[in-house]
């Protein structure tokens, strides 16, 4: 008899075993596996890609979820809402849809995608119906970040390296920021006044992190949005990219997401 053959028949007659005698088998052929919402979907914000969730992703999978960042077009509102929405409908279940930035735009429109079953804030905007990134920003001061934008003859918009080191990722290294400012992602102006059709927190629980020396988003807003939507959150004293500078803590209020949104 072949060893693998033997090998299954022994895994074979040692599950009846433990069946025969009342033992919980559930993690005897796969460990490693999270209990509540498996799948996570991650949408990156303005002037950046997918990988800047990237140290968030490997803590997630760790733990067992099924992560998947989105690449945004960061073209039109209509195009980002359309390419998140392609990813969830990939996945095989429930999804806990987390954006980061603008992408709180994004989850925002997308989350009312019947599979969305909760909503995760990280440094984001959080609008509300018929409302814009510049609509929710007008009480508030100018963030340092929009003097450091460089806009084409198309109408997108560049961060320039002293906008990536100072306002968006000063907490990081400089061979970081200058990752960051190599890779990230044109973004079209248009969606500064995209507006939202129907706010998903309205249906969906949500969750936010709120990124304490933000120079992209005042503090203050996303503190104030999170109330509104009655986000369960948390502040941590990160720059705009809180899952680069703290992906254990951002990480964790995810997974806190994932165990409880139903």
């Amino acid at each position: 008899m072949k060893l693998s053959q033997m090998y299954r028949n022994a895994l074979i007659a040692a599950t009846m075993l433990m069946l025969l005698h009342g033992l919980d088998v559930s993690g005897f052929a796969q460990t490693n596996f999270p209990q509540g919402t498996k799948n996570i979907v991650l949408v990156h914000g303005a002037w950046a890609d997918g990988s800047c969730w990237s140290r968030v992703i490997s803590i997630l999978q760790a733990k067992g979820f099924h992560v998947v960042s989105v690449q945004n077009p960061l073209t039109l509102l209509a195009d980002d809402v359309a390419a998140t929405k392609r990813i969830i409908a990939l996945q095989d279940g429930p999804v806990i849809l987390v954006g980061h930035s603008y992408a709180g735009v994004v989850i925002t429109e997308a989350g009312n995608d019947a599979k969305v079953v909760g909503l995760v804030y990280v440094a984001a905007f959080a609008p509300g119906d018929g409302e814009s990134i510049n609509s929710v920003s007008k009480p508030y001061p100018p963030a340092p970040l929009g003097a450091e934008l460089r806009p084409d003859a198309q109408g997108f918009l560049t961060a320039t390296p002293k906008g990536i080191a100072e306002d968006m990722a000063q907490d990081l290294t400089l061979s970081e920021q200058q990752v960051l400012t190599a890779t990230q992602g044109q973004t079209s102006a248009s969606v500064f006044g995209a507006t939202i059709t129907t706010a998903a927190w309205k249906s969906k629980p949500s969750w936010a992190v709120i990124a304490g020396n933000d120079r992209a988003i005042p503090p203050q807003l996303e503190k104030d949005e999170a109330a509104n939507i009655k986000a369960t959150s948390i502040t941590i004293p990160a720059n705009h990219l809180a899952m680069l500078s703290y992906p254990k803590e951002v990480a964790e209020l995810i997974e806190q997401a994932a165990l409880k949104a139903k």
